[in-house]
C-alpha cells in the first residue's frame, strides 16, 4: 500500500476516534456574587459528559489559575475540558467536575489589611455556592484542589490551612518562595506582586511579617502540625527549568522530614502552559485514585 494511503487511512482513524469521545460542558461567564468581597466574581465550570442526562452526583476538582490568568485559562490555554473528556472517556480518571473561580491577582489568601478577603470568599462562600448549585458530592472525599503557579500555590494554602476540607491536592509549578528570595527581591518586584498582599514599601528583612509566614507553604509545614495534612494525598510538579523550583524542592523536602506522605515530580520544562498541559492527566488521575473506595 503507497505510503501517502497509510498515512491517510491513520488520519480517518483518529478522526473517528476523536469523534466517539463523548465531550464534556464547558460554561464560561458565570457570576457568584460575593457579600465578602462585595463584588461579582466570575467562574468557569466544566461538566462532564452524562451530567445533563442523569441524576448522579459528582466529585469535584477545584482549578485555579494562574497571576495574571483568569478563570477562562484552563480551558483556552490548558485545554482542560479536552483532556478530562478523554481521560473519563478511557476510563483513566472518573467523570468530574472542574471549576475555576476567578482570582485576579489576589494569590487566593486575605492580604494583610483585610481588604482583599479571597481566602475567605473561596472557603465560606464559593465552595458552598457551587456544590449547592450543582449535582457535586459534598464529603470531603470527593473535594480536591489543584492550580498552577499562583494557583498552585493557592491550593497548597487550600490544602494546608483547610486539610479537613479536601482529600487531595495537585499543584503544579506553585508560586513558592523561601525566605531569602523574598528578602532578595527587587523592590519593584516586590512592591507590584506581593506589596498588595504582605505589605507595601517593605524592604529586605521587614518583608519577612507574620501575615507571609501565615501564607508561606514552606512555615506553614515547619510549624503546623502534620498529622491533619496528612490526611490530603499531596502532588507536586515543577519543571527542572523553572525558577520556582528551588521553592518545590524545598517544600518536598520539608515534607519528606516530616514523614508526610507525598509525590514528586519533576520533568523536563519550564513555566509554560505545554509544561502543564502535558502534566494535568497525571495530576488528574492521581486525583481521581482518592474518588474511589478501596
Amino acid at each position: 500500500m503507497p505510503r501517502k494511503t497509510v498515512l491517510f487511512s491513520i488520519f480517518l482513524v483518529c478522526i473517528q476516534l476523536n469523534a466517539q469521545i463523548p465531550r464534556g460542558t464547558v460554561k464560561e461567564g458565570l457570576i457568584c456574587k460575593s457579600k465578602i468581597l462585595d463584588q461579582k466574581v466570575r467562574y468557569t465550570i466544566y461538566l462532564p459528559f452524562d451530567y445533563e442526562t442523569s441524576d448522579r452526583f459528582y466529585p469535584v476538582v477545584y482549578l485555579l489559575h494562574g497571576y495574571t490568568d483568569n478563570d477562562m485559562a484552563w480551558i483556552q490555554f490548558g485545554e482542560a475540558h479536552l483532556i478530562a473528556d478523554g481521560a473519563i472517556a478511557n476510563r483513566e480518571i472518573a467523570p468530574m467536575i472542574l471549576v475555576t473561580p476567578d482570582a485576579g491577582v489576589s494569590w487566593y489568601i486575605n492580604n494583610y489589611n483585610g481588604t482583599v478577603r479571597f481566602e475567605d470568599f473561596f472557603i465560606l462562600e464559593f465552595i458552598p455556592f457551587i456544590e449547592s448549585k450543582y449535582r457535586i458530592r459534598t464529603e470531603r472525599q470527593y473535594r480536591a484542589v489543584s492550580g498552577l503557579s499562583m494557583g498552585g500555590y493557592g491550593s497548597l494554602i487550600y490544602a494546608f490551612r483547610h486539610p479537613e476540607l479536601f482529600s487531595a491536592c495537585a499543584a503544579f509549578s506553585a508560586g513558592i518562595h523561601t525566605e531569602d528570595e523574598y528578602v532578595q527581591m527587587e523592590d519593584k518586584d516586590w512592591d507590584k506582586k506581593y506589596g498588595p498582599l504582605y505589605g507595601p514599601d517593605l524592604k529586605g528583612e521587614e518583608r519577612i511579617t507574620t501575615h507571609l509566614k501565615m501564607y508561606n507553604p514552606i512555615q506553614i509545614m515547619q510549624q503546623a502540625d502534620p498529622d491533619p495534612i496528612k490526611r490530603v494525598r499531596l502532588y507536586l510538579d515543577c519543571g527542572d527549568d523553572d525558577s520556582l523550583s528551588k521553592g518545590n524542592s524545598i517544600l518536598h523536602r520539608v515534607l519528606k522530614d516530616l514523614k508526610i506522605p507525598h509525590e514528586y515530580r519533576v520533568r523536563d520544562g519550564g513555566h509554560t502552559w505545554e509544561y502543564w498541559r502535558s502534566g494535568l492527566k497525571d495530576g488528574l488521575k492521581f486525583i481521581s485514585t482518592g474518588f474511589h473506595q478501596p
